[in-house]
């Protein structure tokens, strides 16, 4: 029987998978452990408890002699993550009352979105993204969709890394993002839901064409 993880420990991964949430720690990264032990403050033991939980979870993977890496995502967990994100997302935004306190998440998101894009800010656009679609889960009233869609987020940020232009992954979600909300605030859910999937699909698209680039070893 696996022994649940301590506090510390726990409280490190969820850190380090915001990292990757954020889009601070990419695809391929090795990670260094005096490194990362010296800067988050903890142990090397404790640290390797983190990442030994990560990687049940994919988000990291240990090559002997060599090393933890973020993982890198394969083209079956691309294309599962993105069925999941149908199943779960539209349906929350089909079912959602426009007067749910996650709707004023969403707004939050999108202006947060639009002033990072006229600052040039494309890392930031991607994390405004993040926390739209986190908000459109929060519709679901669902402690436990909740805290599935935290490791989802962090393996579709993983997605996102695999495109080298940042900028041409989330600059044309920013106004879709505005009219889905623009549909859910005026009491249109099942047309949110249904512009959602068309952008969903979209999105797996431009994901999948850049995996398909990836060399291959």
């Amino acid at each position: 029987m696996t022994s649940a993880p301590s506090t510390l420990t726990a409280r490190l991964a969820d850190d380090l998978r915001n990292r990757v949430i954020s889009g601070e720690l990419l695809p391929g990264q090795r990670l260094s452990e005096g490194a990362l032990s010296a800067a988050l403050d903890v142990s090397r033991n404790t640290l390797r408890e983190a990442f030994r939980l990560l990687t049940t979870e994919g988000l990291l993977r240990h090559e002997p002699h060599r090393g933890v890496f973020v993982a890198t995502p394969s083209l079956g967990s691309i294309m599962d993550i993105y069925r999941v994100r149908r199943v779960i997302e539209c349906r929350a935004i089909a079912e959602a009352s426009p007067g749910h306190p996650g709707v004023a998440r969403m707004r939050l998101a999108v202006e947060d979105a639009v002033a990072a894009r006229r600052r040039g800010d494309w890392r930031d656009v991607g994390s405004a993204n993040m926390r739209f679609h986190a908000a459109i889960v929060d519709l679901a009233d669902s402690d436990r969709l909740n805290g599935f869609y935290s490791q989802i987020a962090a393996e579709l940020r993983l997605c996102f890394g695999l495109l080298d232009d940042p900028e041409r992954l989330h600059a044309p979600y920013i106004d879709l993002n505005a009219a889905i909300l623009d549909d859910l605030e005026a009491g249109r859910g099942a047309q949110a839901a249904a512009r959602l999937e068309s952008y969903l699909v979209q999105s797996e698209r431009t994901i999948l064409a850049a995996f398909s680039r990836l060399p291959r070893t």
